[in-house]
């Protein structure tokens, strides 16, 4: 967690050496930094330093795990729905509604895009 919006925009990290620091600490697959705007409204960035992209725009599990993050350290109360906003800083922003229950399964919705495949455009 960050405390400003400003912090969210200033994040910069080498995709090389959060993978070796994911590898190291045995961490899954992202990196989820966000920002309590107020009230029910999220930010997040998804480091995500794996796979063919090094942020991610939009991911429902790192939303759910973010959902169980804050309840867990009490950060929200549930029952408690949240907006978090992600992808703005590569250009993708979306949206996805949290769903957060005092016990049980956190839901994630929004809508998705589908993206050319490179493997195909080659």
């Amino acid at each position: 967690m960050v405390r400003s919006r400003e912090a969210l925009d200033r994040i910069t990290f080498a995709p090389e050496a959060a993978r070796a620091l994911m590898d190291d600490e045995g961490w899954p697959a992202t990196i989820i930094i966000a920002w309590a705007e107020g009230g029910d409204r999220w930010h997040a960035r998804n480091v995500f330093p794996v796979g063919e992209i090094t942020e991610d725009p939009a991911t429902g599990a790192g939303a759910a795990a973010l959902g169980g993050y804050l309840r867990e350290t009490r950060a929200v109360t549930p029952p408690r729905r949240i907006r978090i906003s992600q992808g703005e800083h590569v250009g993708r922003p979306s949206v996805l509604t949290v769903h957060i229950p005092a016990t049980g399964g956190i839901v994630v919705s929004g809508s998705a895009v589908r993206l050319p495949d490179p493997a195909r455009n080659a």
